[in-house]
């Protein structure tokens, strides 16, 4: 059994930077295709004659909740996929298939409570989210028909992680082509051909959703995958959920708390700028989010490298992938940030051209990406901790920009410069919280050379 594992698995013996590139490219370009659900959605509904300004506004005000969605996705997908690695890692397959198994039933699980709860409180919620009059007719159009694709969207999200972390990465990557390249497809389709306005962009995201669950779904019951998901042989056992829900919990906090700070910024938002300014936010965010995307990736493809290597005691690749990941996600989002530094009416003007959307745009663009660069570097060297399983240094480090800096300096520089004030707080919590994750990962590179140096 060890010798076939070693044999199958490449984590532990090919060179990092040939596995970061297998294992990251195809994660880039998955992630980039997957954050086109939203931001592709935004821009057909941007450019609608019938929809426009309102219809951006409306998907920035239920987003929130839809990020909640995302991180049972985060919690139960990352979380079981980093334990699903470490045991790999050690050779302990039995145990690395009863996590997919407890994972699997997790995520689906988790799904249809969030259906049930969201279409019974959602009219209240978002309300409470800072939806006006005026644009609560959109967001409630959307987001209704986006809850019942629940099951579909957060348990594909989350095995997908787990096949990466299967070592095929490539498989991953198609999955989520699969599920946006379908979305881009019927989005015109039922937004101007049918007509469907705000319902017709959330059915072709749930219709997408639903393909890639049974594209992750066969993966694991049929013969491509190394650990299989066997849904009679394991029992669910707390103390596996337990596991997972530690590991997982700090990227959980990171979306748990986006959520709180999206509905945060919307609400201050409303006070300052209007529905027009939570449209050009929900832009800048758009843009934000393919700006980050890449990052993401190369923190996936990067975290079963360091988690194997750390399952199994080889703590130099370890430090090398750790470091080759830093230096490949800080290049990364420099290209993507000068593009929207030189271009950023070209950016802004894809999704309306509305004149004062327009220039509200740009210039919240230009001043809350700032000190975008720096984020790179932080994703990754936050996510080291939780790579190896210390979920408590990984919480603290996901909960400093956003928690920590960004929420309180939005309401603070709002209170004393407005709408200039909002957009100055995202360059201000960048710089804390760059200096807060080096003061903790240069520690952790230490005590990964003090282990090497004992074995």
């Amino acid at each position: 059994m060890q010798q076939m594992a070693e044999h199958t698995n490449p984590l532990g013996t090919e060179p990092i930077f040939k596995l970061l590139m297998r294992f990251s490219i195809p994660a880039i370009v998955g992630m980039m295709v997957n954050a086109l659900y939203n931001v592709v959605d935004r821009i057909f509904i941007g450019n609608s004659p019938s929809i426009g300004a309102n219809g951006i506004a409306g998907i920035t005000i239920a987003f929130p909740i839809m990020i909640i969605l995302i991180a049972l996705g985060v919690l139960f997908g990352i979380g079981g996929a980093t334990l699903f690695s470490i045991r790999l890692g050690q050779k302990r397959n039995e145990e690395a298939e009863e996590v997919l198994f407890t994972s699997f039933l997790l995520l689906s699980g988790g799904g249809l409570l969030f259906l049930t709860l969201g279409q019974i409180f959602m009219p209240t919620i978002l309300r409470l989210f800072g939806a006006s009059e005026q644009v609560l007719p959109y967001a409630s159009s959307y987001l209704r028909v986006i809850l019942m694709g629940s099951v579909f969207g957060v348990t594909s999200m989350g095995l997908n992680h787990f096949i990466r972390a299967d070592g095929n990465p490539k498989v991953a990557m198609l999955s989520m082509f699969l599920g946006a390249g379908t979305n881009i497809i019927l989005d015109p389709i039922f937004i101007y051909i049918l007509d469907w306005g705000m319902a017709g962009a959330a059915l072709a995201t749930i219709i997408s959703q639903s393909l890639s669950f049974i594209w992750v779904l066969s993966y694991f019951l049929g013969k491509r995958s190394r650990v299989k998901l066997r849904l009679g042989k394991h029992r669910f056992r707390l103390s596996v959920v337990r596991s997972i829900i530690a590991l997982g919990f700090p990227p959980f906090t990171l979306q748990i708390m986006s959520s709180i700070l999206n509905v945060i910024l919307n609400k201050t938002l409303i006070f300052h700028g209007g529905d027009l300014g939570i449209a050009a936010m929900g832009i800048v965010h758009s843009l934000q989010t393919l700006l980050f995307m890449p990052v993401i990736g190369i923190n996936q493809g990067v975290q079963p490298l360091i988690s194997f290597n750390f399952g199994a005691k080889q703590y130099d690749r370890v430090k090398e992938a750790a470091k080759l990941g830093i230096l490949s996600a800080t290049a990364v989002i420099l290209v993507g940030y000068a593009v929207t530094q030189l271009f950023p009416r070209t950016m802004v003007g894809m999704f309306n051209q509305d004149p004062a959307l327009l220039s509200l745009g740009v210039y919240a663009l230009r001043r809350w990406f700032l000190l975008t660069p720096l984020v790179g570097y932080q994703v990754i060297a936050g996510n080291f901790f939780q790579a190896i399983g210390k979920s408590k240094i990984a919480l603290t480090l996901t909960l400093s920009r956003q928690g920590l800096f960004l929420i309180p300096a939005i309401l603070l520089f709002a209170h004393f410069y407005g709408m200039q004030g909002i957009l100055w707080a995202a360059p201000v919590a960048d710089a804390l919280s760059t200096l807060m994750t080096s003061l903790f990962f240069f520690r952790g590179m230490r005590d990964l050379e003090k282990k090497a140096a004992h074995i």
